[in-house]
């Protein structure tokens, strides 16, 4: 079974608050900066259990990945 990836609403405007942040200073760091968290994301389907537990949400199936100084649950 595959799975699919959802981006929740705030889990988007969260990402275009940081890239609008980081292109004040560089826009191509920002576009960048949302390529690699998108990248990170498209893994998930091949392998969904990667990373730690994230134990405040009591989801087992939830997971977080670390990206700089970025948590992504």
């Amino acid at each position: 079974m595959a799975l699919k990836i959802i981006w929740p609403p705030r889990a988007i405007s969260n990402l275009e608050e940081i890239c609008g942040h980081i292109g004040r200073d560089s826009g191509h760091y920002a576009a960048l900066f949302a390529e690699r968290i998108s990248a990170a994301m498209e893994a998930i389907p091949q392998f969904p259990k990667p990373g730690r537990g994230v134990p405040e949400y009591g989801d087992e199936n939830l997971r977080k990945k670390i990206y700089e100084n970025y948590r992504i649950v």
